[in-house]
C-alpha cells in the first residue's frame, strides 16, 4: 500500500518552475533516498511531499497506516536542522557562543530542552521514557545533558536535534543531510539508530543526500532529481549500478585566473601565521582546550580534525578573534602578538572564513553579489557598497564557484548548496593570506565538492598563501595539505 502518491502534482511556488508535472509513490514499505545537484529541486519535492505549500488537492495522497491520527504534520516530521541554538533567532549564536565566558543562568541546557521537547509530545510514561534514554545513549548525549546549548558544537547540535525530531514518533522521517558535521562514529552510529527505528517501530525513513556515499544501506530506492525534473524511482541496486557523476573538475581557464590573480599590495610577509603558547579556554567548570601549543608557518597547508565537541571550532574563533578569550592568551598573528594594538578588523581583512554556524547565522536575504560583496568589508550584511571593481572581483569568484548568472538572486532563494558556494566565494574574494574553512563543502553535490577541492589546491599554489580545513570526511581533503593537527 503506497503512504504517498503524487500524480502530475505541479508546485505553486513561483521560483519552482517544474519541467514536468511530478508522479510519485512511496510505498510504506520503502526507504528512499532523494539525491541530484545543488539546486536541481531536492527542496521542492519534499515540500511538495509534506504538503508545506500548496499543490493540488487531487494531486496528492496520504494513507498513513497504521496511524492514531490523520494530520499530515503528526505524521510527517521533516528534519532541516537550521536555527539549533536559538529557536529562529539568527543572531543567538553570534551574540552568545563565543562572546560569554560566564554563561548566564537562563541559558538552556540539552537536558532542559529535551524535557521541553519530551513534555510536549506526550504523557510521561515509563515506556516513553525509556525510549527517550535510548536516544539519548545512541546519539552519545549522555555525558552533553548538563552541557549549555549553546557550546554545543555543530555535530553535537545535529544528534541533539534528532533525538527531539524522534521523540514525536512520527510515521515518516524526512532527514535532509543529516550526516554532514558528524564525525565518522557517529555518522555510524545514527545510520545504526535510523536502521532500528526503521525495521522494529515502522517509521519510514526519507534521506534528502547531496554526497551520494552517504547513502545508508537500509534504502531500498533512490529518486533523483535533475534540473526541476523528478525522475521515476528506481531501486537502490538500481542506482548504484550508475555510478556517480562527479564532474570534470576546475576548467584549465579557471586554474589560469586565479593563478594569474596579482598579489595584494597588503600582505603580511612573516614566518610564522599563528602562534599559539599553553593556550587554555574555559566556560565555567568545562575546559575547552588545555595548554595548547600550535604554530602554523606560512605556506603550511593544515587538516585540523578531531571528534564532534573535542574544541576544533573554539580553536578556530581565537585564531578569527571572534572569542573574547583569545585577548588573555599567548597568542600571535601574522608575527604580530595579539593584544598589540590591532583591531578585529585589521586581522580579519587578512583571513577568509567559513564554517557551518555562519552559515546557519546568514539570513540576510540580499542579492548573492551582495552578500560576495560583504565578505571584502567582512561584514555580515553590505554596509559599505563596492565600487565597479570590487563588485567585478565578486562577480569573477561567482563564476570559479559555478554561481554563473546568480549574482542577482536573493540569497534566501537559493538550495543550501548554492548558499555554501556563495559564502565560499565571499571568503576568497578577499584574496586572503590566511584561508580557514570550517566543514567548507557541507551540503555540496559530488561535482562541486571536487570543483571546491581544486579551488582550493589551486589558490594555495600561489605565494604567501596559508590554510586550514576541518572536515570529518578525509576524502574531501585537497592534495595540498601537507600537516595534520587532531584535538
Amino acid at each position: 500500500m503506497e503512504t504517498i502518491e503524487l500524480c502530475d502534482a505541479v508546485a505553486c511556488k513561483p521560483e519552482w518552475r517544474l519541467r514536468k508535472p511530478v508522479t510519485l509513490t512511496v510505498n510504506a514499505d520503502e526507504c528512499v533516498a532523494v539525491t541530484g545537484r545543488n539546486g536541481a529541486g531536492k527542496t521542492m519535492l519534499v515540500e511538495m511531499l509534506t504538503s508545506s505549500h500548496a499543490v493540488p488537492p487531487d494531486a496528492i495522497r496520504y494513507n498513513f497506516t497504521p496511524s492514531t491520527s490523520t494530520l499530515v504534520s503528526d505524521n510527517i516530521k521533516y528534519v532541516t536542522f537550521r536555527d539549533s541554538y536559538g529557536e529562529g533567532d539568527r543572531t543567538f549564536y553570534l551574540q552568545l557562543r563565543w562572546n560569554q565566558i560566564e554563561i548566564d543562568e537562563e541559558t538552556p541546557t540539552v537536558r532542559e530542552l529535551l524535557e521541553r521537547a519530551y513534555a510536549i509530545t506526550g504523557e510521561d510514561t515509563p515506556e516513553r521514557r525509556a525510549f527517550l534514554n535510548h536516544l539519548i545513549t545512541l546519539m552519545g548525549l549522555t555525558g552533553l545533558m548538563d552541557k549549555y546549548i549553546i557550546l554545543l558544537s555543530s555535530g553535537e547540535l545535529r544528534k541533539f536535534q534528532m533525538v527531539r525530531a524522534l521523540l514525536k514518533r512520527p510515521r515518516i522521517l524526512i532527514i535532509d543531510n543529516p550526516f554532514i558535521g558528524l564525525d565518522a562514529d557517529t555518522r555510524e552510529q545514527l545510520k545504526a539508530l535510523l536502521r532500528t527505528l526503521s525495521a522494529e517501530r515502522a517509521l519510514q525513513i526519507i534521506i534528502v543526500l547531496s554526497k551520494t556515499d552517504d547513502i545508508p544501506d537500509f534504502i531500498t530506492h533512490v529518486v533523483e532529481v535533475e534540473d526541476m525534473v523528478v525522475k521515476p524511482k528506481m531501486t537502490l541496486s538500481e542506482y548504484l549500478s550508475k555510478g556517480t557523476d562527479c564532474g570534470n573538475g576546475l576548467a584549465e581557464e579557471k586554474v589560469r585566473t586565479i593563478l594569474s590573480l596579482p598579489e595584494r599590495a597588503d600582505d603580511y610577509d612573516c614566518e610564522e601565521v599563528i602562534r599559539m603558547r599553553d593556550v587554555s579556554i574555559k566556560y565555567g567548570e568545562r575546559t575547552i582546550l588545555d595548554k595548547l601549543n600550535w604554530t602554523v608557518r606560512n605556506g603550511e597547508r593544515w587538516s585540523l580534525s578531531g571528534r564532534n565537541g573535542a574544541g576544533k571550532s573554539t580553536l578556530l574563533s581565537l585564531v578569527c578573534a571572534d572569542n573574547p578569550q583569545s585577548y588573555a592568551c599567548d597568542i600571535a598573528l601574522f608575527g604580530r602578538e595579539r593584544g598589540s594594538g590591532e583591531s578585529i578588523w585589521d586581522i580579519k581583512k587578512h583571513i577568509g572564513y567559513v564554517s557551518p554556524e555562519m552559515h546557519r547565522a546568514y539570513r540576510r536575504n540580499l542579492p548573492a553579489v551582495q552578500i560576495v560583496a560583504s565578505g571584502l568589508r567582512d561584514s555580515v550584511g553590505l554596509y559599505v557598497h563596492p565600487n565597479e571593481e570590487e563588485y567585478a572581483r565578486c562577480q569573477l569568484w561567482m563564476d570559479i564557484f559555478g554561481l554563473e548568472g546568480l549574482g542577482n538572486t536573493p540569497f534566501l532563494k537559493l538550495s543550501s548548496g548554492e548558499q555554501r558556494l556563495v559564502l565560499l566565494a565571499r571568503a576568497f574574494v578577499k584574496d586572503p593570506e590566511l584561508l580557514i574553512l570550517d566543514e567548507p563543502l557541507h551540503g555540496l553535490d559530488d561535482a562541486n565538492r571536487r570543483m571546491v577541492r581544486d579551488i582550493i589546491n589551486t589558490f594555495c599554489q600561489r605565494r604567501n598563501k596559508t590554510l586550514i580545513m576541518v572536515t570529518h570526511y578525509m576524502d574531501e581533503l585537497p592534495e595540498c595539505i601537507d600537516k595534520h593537527l587532531r584535538i
